[in-house]
């Protein structure tokens, strides 16, 4: 006959169904910071979108944004301990193979984003670039969950993740229904497209590299500097064939965006882990058009009223979110 357990109940090892509420209390916790991120995300891009305006170049404005947010990291992170450890522990994954280096240059997709966006809003229109990049970001992140690569680990393609991912797409065109149009021609949808794709491998290596570093500002470090380092070349090439402009805005707060960008990489890393790629996605696109809806009812664009399917698909965004998020039954 057993010996009797006389463990408390609060050594005793967790049991599935004592262990599910936390994990569904991680996940809402995680959704909550990813929906947050994208606040500040949409935030960020009224304030880059000025700042090109201003400049009257996209790319440059947007290496403003990833160097301005880049310096602040180089003066935040290596000089405290804790971050001097956090590069220290990334060097020895390095060092070691448990970590590849091919994994630290997710911010590289960001980067290649704003260049595709740069590239085609003019001939697709800001809404079809919109659709483009969150059907393909949310397909990717299926995948990239279904793989494993982040440091979720695999997460299986159940019937709420596949019907929320798919109303989460369904939910942004409505949302940008009223401004699709019909370009000419569609090829250039392929660049923001495969932007999307990245973006979804771009957060599940991202987890990796936090859960090498043990550091959140680390990760997000290596993010701005290389997103940077891209977006160096492409403005290099971008400035012998147009040239520079001859001033610079004076207005404080066009330069803000890399500090806001700063917030959206952090949450997205510090919550990958709990959500898995595709509920984090997801919760950072409806949080960027919720914050866009904010944004454009106190401080509303000219000639750019507020519209009713707007409204409609940022609440489908959100209801798709609920639906990725629900537990399998099967």
């Amino acid at each position: 006959m057993p010996a009797p357990d006389h463990r408390s109940p609060a050594d005793q090892p967790p049991t599935p169904s004592s262990a599910e509420p936390v994990r569904a209390g991680l996940r809402a916790l995680g959704a909550l910071i990813s929906f947050a991120g994208g606040l500040f995300l949409a935030v960020q891009g009224r304030i880059n979108g000025e700042l090109g305006r201003a400049l009257g170049d996209g790319f440059l404005a947007a290496l403003v944004s990833f160097g301005g947010g880049l310096l602040l990291l180089l003066l935040a992170v290596p000089t405290t301990r804790r971050g001097r450890e956090g590069l220290a522990r990334l060097r020895s994954a390095l060092r070691e193979g448990r970590i590849r280096w091919w994994q630290c240059v997710g911010g590289a997709c960001g980067a290649f984003l704003v260049s595709t966006q740069g590239l085609t809003v003019s001939v697709l229109g800001v809404a079809l670039f919109t659709v483009a990049v969150v059907a393909a970001q949310t397909v990717s992140s299926l995948f990239v969950d279904r793989a494993g690569i982040g440091p979720a680990g695999p997460r299986p393609l159940t019937t709420p993740r596949v019907a929320g991912a798919a109303l989460a797409v369904a939910a942004v065109v409505v949302a940008v229904s009223d401004d699709l149009g019909t370009p000419a021609n569609l090829w250039p949808a392929l660049l923001p497209a495969l932007a999307g794709i990245g973006l979804g491998w771009q957060q599940a290596v991202n987890g990796l590299v936090r859960e090498a570093s043990r550091s959140t500002p680390v990760t997000t470090m290596v993010n701005f500097l290389t997103g940077t380092v891209v977006l160096l070349v492409v403005c290099a090439v971008d400035l012998a064939l147009s040239g520079a402009p001859t001033t610079a805005p004076g207005e404080p707060w066009l330069y803000v965006g890399g500090a806001l960008g700063i917030v959206t990489i952090s949450t997205a890393v510090l919550a990958v882990r709990w959500t898995g790629v595709l509920l984090l996605g997801m919760s950072q696109v409806a949080g960027q058009l919720v914050g866009a809806l904010a944004v454009d009812v106190v401080v509303p664009t000219a000639g750019q009223p507020l519209a009713a399917v707007t409204v409609v698909g940022t609440a489908l965004t959100l209801l798709a979110v609920v639906v990725a998020a629900l537990p399998s039954r099967g």
